[in-house]
């Protein structure tokens, strides 16, 4: 429920210098219109969505658009109702002497038309999350409020210009947002939009076009960045809307996911695709880590993904010989250029499968054109080629009908095959890729099983697609019978039904037939207008062609931290992208630590920097008071006991203990699934024993750095 004007300030005794009337008055009255013109606006929304949702089933154009709009009025409606007057994040005062400007969540206009609230994503509130003291951008002071439940419990005002006679501001410019950085951490990502700061929101604003690389090491805002661009672009850029593909946001994990599902919908959106790799290939929910290392890196190259368009090409070879077709009629010939002609026929890029048929009906039209008996109809004619034996088995031959999942499988399992379609290949490196159970598929497969879908098609979806083909057709044979019906039966004097034979109703009686929704893994391939990648620096070259076939306009925001690769990632980001076939990519650097204070970061830098000298290690701007602790293995129940009853709120992670269960506000995980997350407490247990050279100081580096507050390192002695 929204609030009244008179208690959204709820300051604390402490902080009763800022609840003085001259502070808080301008504001109070302001959230009165605010709150008066929600509850009219949610009225409103609530009689739209009720007029579309009662609309009559359409089809085409007229359904996508109409299903957009239920979209996002709905959207609206739920973010209204999560929020009140706490829309508002804070609100900017103009140095010429004008009036305050308020930003919020979304815009809001008041019934005189009046801007009550900005959306921070609109220019006119760029200033706000921009400016500081070196560009003021045009602003004499800056608040930004901190809510709690719908109230306001504290504020803090930055003034850019003193002097200039900007009176009632409590000028403790940058403390409360410090004090922030160290709350209690929850399950889910905390809401930090009102704290935006200017070096990320440059890169939050930059423009779509091309790629856009965003390194920053641990607590840097990469994640926030790369979150809240993705709902600034789809604000800004009409070119991302869901009509032209949308935008497809990649994570590294699901626990990575649940962790950060609620920022985007806290921002008002709610289209944006998630996924993690795994998540794009159907058989990726059951595959497994690939034991050994040399065939993970054999995998993991591009020319390897490459190896599958080969297998797939070997598969529409046109028959070199004439054949000659007997039908009862006469006798019709295939050449050799015949056969060329129709396999040339698909455009290039159709799937394997569904080019199948179209290279058949180029064979029929071929032989079509040949028949001159004017007295044979040529459905009858048509009828006799497709039923003609030796016809259909040279072209299942030549052109077969093939199963991706089975092209894969045949790699790992027939050495000669392989070696023909890899013939780079060292022999021993062909044997090392063959298993007993080819389709046991590991992670590493994934990319080529994507590949393989993408140059074959799934036989599956293509089934769905002809089956909703087939509805759609039979339904717009049937609205033209029933409007053929209508004609017959006019018998007024004017025949106003024979209108209804128009061009114009003829195509809309075309456009209003629906074909149906198309199913989660035909939408996670693509393509999509944006792609977001975070933790992108774990992508091995195969992984990124499954990224880069779901945009092919190359728009790209990429985020990741060198230092934190795994198995190295001795290249510059704009060298990789290169390799990789993204040129003009742009990098840009975030080197200011949020999240991790000082005391952690004195322990973590060395550790990095013994594997990684050029590591980008972030500069800590707090400290918690807090140094690192150290114990044996067997305190960590002791110490978890009394961290949570020291701690009503907030959440622990031990990393490196995989036999201990998560609880609710304990989680057990190791340290590569801990990547992008953050806790108040960390316990690291036998970290020595994470591993060797660079893999094994990485994953001490991520864990180290997965906390806000404490940091306590276990051994066994």
């Amino acid at each position: 429920m929204t609030p009244s004007s008179t208690d959204v300030f709820a300051l604390p005794d402490r902080l009763a210098a800022k609840a003085s009337p001259e502070s808080i008055a301008a504001d109070e009255r302001w959230f009165a219109r605010i709150a008066a013109n929600l509850e009219t606006q949610a009225a409103d929304l609530g009689a739209r969505l009720a007029d579309l949702c009662a609309l009559p089933g359409r089809g085409g154009e007229a359904a996508l658009e109409r299903d957009l709009e239920i979209h996002r009025t709905s959207a609206r409606i739920r973010l209204l109702q999560r929020f009140g007057v706490d829309l508002c994040l804070g609100r900017m005062v103009p140095a010429d002497g004008g009036e305050p400007v308020y930003i919020g969540r979304a815009g809001l206009t008041g019934d005189d038309g009046e801007p009550l609230l900005v959306d921070w994503r609109a220019r006119a509130a760029e200033p706000f999350f921009g400016a500081t003291h070196g560009d003021p951008m045009g602003l004499s002071s800056r608040r930004r409020y901190r809510w709690t439940r719908g109230r306001i419990t504290d504020y803090w005002d930055e003034v850019f210009t003193p002097g200039t006679g900007v009176d009632g501001l409590a000028p403790d410019d940058q403390s409360a947002f410090i004090a922030s950085l160290g709350a209690n951490r929850s399950p889910r990502m905390r809401d930090v939009l009102g704290t935006i700061q200017a070096d990320q929101d440059a890169i939050i604003r930059a423009g779509s076009r091309g790629a856009l690389v965003v390194d920053g090491g641990p607590g840097t805002g990469k994640t926030v960045v790369a979150l809240h661009r993705a709902a600034y672009l789809l604000y800004s850029d009409p070119r991302l809307d869901a009509r032209r593909g949308g935008v497809l946001f990649v994570g590294p994990s699901h626990a990575y996911l649940s962790y950060v599902d609620d920022v985007l919908p806290s921002l008002g959106e709610e289209g944006v695709r998630m996924a993690t790799l795994r998540d794009l290939v159907e058989e990726g929910a059951d595959a497994v880590p690939e034991h050994d290392p040399a065939v993970a890196r054999l995998k993991s190259t591009a020319s390897l993904v490459g190896a599958i368009e080969t297998a797939v090409r070997g598969y529409e070879q046109p028959p070199t010989d004439e054949l000659v077709v007997e039908t009862p009629w006469a006798e019709l010939y295939l050449s050799a250029g015949d056969w060329a002609e129709a396999f040339d026929a698909p455009e290039p890029g159709t799937a394997h499968n569904e080019a199948r048929a179209e290279v058949w009906d180029a064979l029929l039209g071929i032989l079509l054109d040949q028949f001159d008996d004017d007295e044979v109809p040529p459905a009858l004619v048509r009828r006799a080629l497709e039923q003609h034996d030796e016809l259909v088995r040279t072209f299942n031959r030549s052109w077969p009908l093939l199963d991706p999942v089975g092209v894969v499988a045949d790699l790992w399992s027939v050495p000669a095959y392989l070696r023909r379609c890899a013939p780079w290949l060292s022999s021993s490196e062909v044997e090392r890729l063959q298993r007993d159970d080819a389709r046991a598929w590991t992670v590493a497969d994934l990319p080529l099983l994507d590949a393989a879908r993408r140059l074959i098609g799934d036989p599956e979806a293509t089934a769905r697609r002809r089956r909703r083909r087939l509805a759609a057709a039979a339904e717009l044979e049937q609205r033209e019978r029933v409007r053929d019906e209508l004609i017959a039966a006019d018998d007024s004097e004017m025949h106003l039904m024979s209108m209804l034979r128009g061009q114009d109703f003829t195509n809309t009686l075309a456009d209003d037939v629906d074909e149906g929704p198309r199913s989660e893994p035909e939408v996670l391939a693509g393509p999509f207008a944006h792609v977001v990648v975070d933790e992108a620096q774990e992508l091995t070259d195969a992984e990124w062609q499954m990224v880069l076939a779901r945009c092919p306009s190359r728009s790209l925001t990429i985020v990741g931290d060198r230092a934190q690769a795994r198995h190295g990632f001795t290249e510059s980001w704009l060298e990789r992208l290169e390799r990789l076939g993204v040129p003009n990519g742009r990098l840009t650097a975030l080197g200011v630590n949020y999240r991790t204070p000082e005391e952690v970061m004195e322990v973590a830098e060395p550790i990095i920097r013994a594997a990684l000298p050029d590591a980008n290690v972030p500069t800590s701007i707090r400290r918690s008071g807090v140094p690192v602790a150290r114990g044996a293995v067997g305190e960590l129940g002791i110490i978890l006991e009394r961290w949570l009853a020291a701690h009503p709120d907030g959440t622990a992670c031990v990393i490196g203990a995989p036999h201990l269960a998560s609880t609710p506000r304990v989680r057990s995980l190791s340290p590569e699934v801990s990547k992008g997350l953050e806790f108040d407490l960390v316990v690291l247990v036998d970290p020595d024993r994470f591993g060797e050279g660079i893999e094994g100081a990485v994953d001490r580096y991520v864990a180290m750095t997965r906390t806000t507050r404490e940091l306590v390192v276990l051994t066994s002695g």
